[in-house]
């Protein structure tokens, strides 16, 4: 296409655009059919001539070119209408691999190509794992996570995480070392009609305690989950399965069929939350045992900020069992100080928790707070275990946090079981 041409067809998305149009180039008069539109879109900063400071208006735009122009106007997104910015999304979807070669991020331009978004995160990590209770075996890992968002229309979205793990050094057992998976862990639709109001159909996340030491958002739930939040009060609950819980319950292997839970949320102030849940598990094992194990379990916990950067926070869950484990409890109280904000380099937080976990309160779903060592000890061992755990955080970067954290001073009480060692790990992780 000439150039010309080109920079007409331009100029229609950015009209209405203020911008105090001159005479720019020597080769484009007053006179010139298409004056205007260039003279518009150069006081714009959106095209630029050559350096003896002619347009030539006549040769041929490459798609490179074109590109360098769309990646300028995305970066004026925020002044154009509905109308102009489809049609811009449309432009950046035809040209997005040359976009990618200028260096252009979606990531500062919403991420949109048409109606879908993208983002995600990455994590490289060093742990010094238990391998029995005083035995370690240390691993580094990697891991990637990719979201992607479909909006099919102003109340429903279709929502989908890909996650790839690679383990670089001891692999847990059936993981290769120099090959990883890459699964989806996430896949469900979100029909959202108000700000206050969701209900999501498939494999989602769902966090149940404060801390994250019982469930935490990354466990993957599969099911239909909804719920109502007005900034005072939320209420929450779900129907499907728990696909993380209960990997083992000692005498025989089980999987998760049937859940259901509640969850009740009060904003008490804009630092101060408090939260109770219920939940109901049942596993099926085999023929010879058709009433399954049945699992239940309550908590109430809260986070309180204390002001001066401070923060409590803290949880009391109580699982019972219909077979075996019976009644237990697990509870958890810390102190965190700071807050990482990775926008703002430099900043950080501190914390520390103590952890109390009698054996069969868990259903080893992932722990916000990297206590999978010691809480599966206790499992394995059928042991009840108490430990503290410390967390470093810092933003190293934008977009790129330094994280540590040192589980110690553990205490196994059961038949014969040792106490388990410290443990400890380091990462980075990338926001993208």
């Amino acid at each position: 296409m000439k150039k010309i041409l080109a920079l007409a067809a331009v100029a229609a998305l950015t009209a209405g655009v203020s911008a105090y149009a001159a005479n720019p180039f020597s080769d484009v008069t007053p006179d010139d059919w298409a004056f205007q539109a260039v003279s518009d879109l150069s006081a714009q900063g959106v095209v630029e001539g050559y350096p003896d400071g002619s347009f030539k208006g006549e040769r041929n735009m490459t798609r490179y070119e074109l590109a360098q122009i769309i990646a300028r106007l995305m970066a004026k997104e925020d002044q154009l209408n509905a109308e102009q910015q489809a049609t811009l999304d449309k432009l950046a979807g035809e040209y997005a691999d040359e976009l990618a070669n200028l260096g252009v991020r979606v990531a500062n331009l919403e991420k949109k190509v048409g109606n879908i978004s993208w983002s995600g995160d990455a994590r490289m990590q060093y742990q010094h794992n238990l391998d029995g209770a005083t035995k370690h075996e240390d691993s580094w890992n990697g891991r990637m996570r990719i979201n992607v968002q479909g909006q099919v229309n102003d109340e429903v979205t279709v929502n989908g995480r890909f996650v790839t793990n690679m383990y670089f050094k001891n692999a847990p057992e059936g993981e290769d070392n120099d090959d990883g998976d890459t699964t989806m862990d996430r896949i469900n639709a979100k029909w959202t009609p108000n700000d206050a109001t969701y209900v999501t159909i498939g494999r989602q996340g769902v966090a149940l305690d404060q801390t994250g030491t019982f469930w935490d958002e990354d466990g993957v739930f599969d099911g239909v989950a909804a719920g109502w939040d007005n900034g005072k009060f939320g209420i929450d609950a779900g129907y499907g399965r728990f696909k993380d819980a209960y990997k083992d319950v000692g005498w025989k292997s089980v999987d998760s069929t049937e859940a259901w839970y509640g969850k009740l949320t009060g904003h008490l102030t804009d630092a101060a939350d408090v939260s109770a849940f219920y939940l109901k598990n049942t596993q099926k094992t085999d023929d010879t045992d058709p009433n399954g194990v049945n699992v239940s379990a309550w908590g109430a916990g809260a986070t309180i900020g204390l002001g001066g950067n401070f923060t409590v926070d803290g949880d009391f869950v109580q699982t019972r069992a219909n077979k075996g484990v019976g009644h237990a409890n697990l509870w958890t109280a810390g102190l965190t100080y700071g807050e990482v904000d990775t926008d703002k380099v430099g900043s950080w937080s501190l914390g520390a928790h103590y952890v109390n976990a009698k054996y069969g309160s868990t259903l080893l779903g992932n722990t916000a707070l990297d206590m999978s060592d010691q809480l599966n000890y206790g499992w394995d061992n059928e042991a009840d275990v108490k430990f503290w755990t410390a967390k470093l955080g810092v933003a190293v970067q934008k977009n790129v946090e330094l994280d540590a954290y040192y589980n110690f001073a553990a205490k196994a009480d059961g038949n014969n079981v040792e106490d388990p060692d410290d443990t400890w790990g380091i990462e980075l992780n990338y926001a993208f």
